[in-house]
């Protein structure tokens, strides 16, 4: 599998154990460029620091809010600036307001849901639309998301796990969308890796602690490459005829019903 001469937007690259930056590795690895993105303000701050343990530098860092359109569209044209195509989009975002998270279910507002469908699920529609026109231009494109299961419920998870629902058909209906135009859409379901993204859910490690018992393959919690490297895969022409599709990489995890 290569990535030779693929150009990828990576949105979500924060530390060094961040499911983007691990992504924007792997690419890197399989000789393909990144240009790395996060939000405003902090989230750009640590990832300006960290981009610099990458096998190589980026092609640029950017910012944008990524529920805000007026960002997109510059985020878009920073893009523009320096490739007049684009290969590939990596959609490595997520949050909940800490009311929505650790058994709130029932008394969370929907203020609180709101937030979190737009950041963590509607965002995606929001980011591939606004680079779109670089999407066409390429021969062939992929756009990736990252999910947690929302086929059952989860212990702690709570309105994260309706918003994954919410991203997981968004993915499909883009897929739809996108199919004639040459562009692939597809989600990677990923086991629990330990970023501050997964830190910041209460209950978060009894949650993790019981996959590397119950997956057939065993689950290391603390190495993200299995999953950046499915990403990876799906960026790739190796599966230039997958699309709408959610791929698993749990340890086989989802595959057992008890």
């Amino acid at each position: 599998m290569t990535l030779t001469g693929k150009k990828i937007l990576v949105f979500g690259v924060l530390t060094e154990n961040s499911m983007g930056f691990q992504i924007a590795k792997s690419v890197q690895e399989r000789g393909g460029d990144v240009i790395v993105a996060n939000a405003p303000g902090r989230p750009s701050s640590i990832m300006g620091r960290i981009v610099g343990r990458l096998p190589k530098p980026p092609i640029a860092c950017l910012s944008a809010d990524i529920t805000e359109d007026d960002d997109l569209a510059a985020l878009a044209k920073g893009v523009g600036e320096h490739w007049d195509s684009l290969d590939g989009v990596v959609h490595a975002v997520a949050f909940a307001p800490s009311d929505a998270l650790g058994g709130n279910f029932m008394n969370t507002p929907f203020e609180s849901v709101s937030m979190a469908m737009h950041v963590s699920a509607f965002s995606l529609k929001s980011l591939t639309a606004h680079v779109l026109p670089l999407l066409e231009k390429a021969e062939r494109a992929s756009v990736v998301s990252l999910t947690f299961n929302a086929t059952v419920a989860w212990p702690v998870y709570d309105w994260m796990g309706p918003t994954k629902a919410a991203l997981e058909a968004t993915n499909r209906y883009l897929a739809r969308d996108l199919g004639p135009m040459g562009i692939r859409v597809n989600a990677v379901d990923s086991g629990p890796i330990t970023t501050m993204a997964g830190k910041s859910i209460p209950g978060f490690e009894s949650l993790a602690e019981a996959w590397p018992e119950r997956a057939p393959l065993g689950w290391d919690t603390a190495d993200a490459s299995p999953v950046a490297d499915a990403v990876a895969f799906l960026l790739s022409e190796d599966a230039r005829a997958i699309t709408g599709q959610v791929l698993h990489v749990d340890g086989g995890f989802s595959a057992l019903g008890a």
